[in-house]
């Protein structure tokens, strides 16, 4: 291993939303990659790093320990939010994986999160569920991105603990696309949607063409495959 740790632009661009000093958590922490690099650039950082498999805990555990890092990056064996306890940390990290996992390892761990001021994701896939857990449970969402790494699209989401008492709402659409993506669409958001209609229209076309055609969710596809066609017909080369 090379003595300077270089993550991926993906994990850069999550870690680039924790503060100066974060007192933090990366569940399914990839090496501890992540922790490691926030650490090494911030002396006033603490790090937790959970894994729920045993190989790649002892892979977190090599890479702490390489960089001497121990007294920084506490390693833990566990499922999702079981690492922490209640209070311990004031970010929490859950990048590269689905939507609907990371949906439910915030459900699953709510009890663990009333300290938690900051939550920064990145969905592979289905960021709408990451979106409807954190409107339903008080976060409001502050910044959102979409990033394009080795011919994938990711996005990012953070959601900061509502103090405003105010109510969150998104509309469906809102939860779709995000909210501040909507306002602010980067050429990767193109190219992003333009590939997701792709993707949409053959599952469309299969689904007619099952046996026990799904009306419902046709219809809903349908209506997504309409809206996708509405928020990218103002960029270059759409159609």
């Amino acid at each position: 291993m090379s003595e300077k740790l270089k993550p991926s632009n993906r994990l850069m661009n999550v870690a680039a939303y924790l503060p100066k000093g974060a007192i933090f958590a990366d569940i399914g922490s990839d090496h501890a990659y992540l922790p490691c690099h926030v650490c090494m650039q911030d002396s006033t950082a603490k790090a937790i790093a959970g894994e729920v498999n045993v190989g790649p805990y002892r892979s977190a555990e090599e890479t702490v320990n390489h960089y001497n890092l121990a007294n920084m990056v506490d390693v833990r064996l566990g499922d999702g939010l079981a690492v922490i306890r209640k209070g311990e940390i004031k970010q929490l990290v859950i990048a590269g994986m689905g939507g609907t996992l990371i949906h439910a390892i915030l459900e699953n761990g709510k009890d663990k999160l009333k300290s938690v001021e900051r939550i920064i994701t990145q969905p592979n896939v289905d960021a709408k569920s990451v979106r409807t857990w954190m409107v339903k449970n008080n976060y409001e969402i502050i910044a959102e991105e979409v990033i394009e790494e080795n011919g994938h699209f990711y996005e990012i989401i953070v959601g900061d603990l509502n103090t405003s008492g105010n109510t969150l709402e998104l509309t469906e659409k809102e939860l779709l696309f995000g909210p501040l993506l909507l306002q602010n669409k980067s050429d990767a958001f193109y190219s992003k949607w333009k590939q997701e209609m792709e993707k949409l229209k053959f599952v469309i076309i299969q689904m007619k063409q099952a046996n026990v055609p799904v009306n419902d969710k046709i219809s809903q596809f349908q209506s997504e495959l309409e809206w996708i066609r509405e928020e990218i017909q103002d960029g270059k080369n759409n159609p």
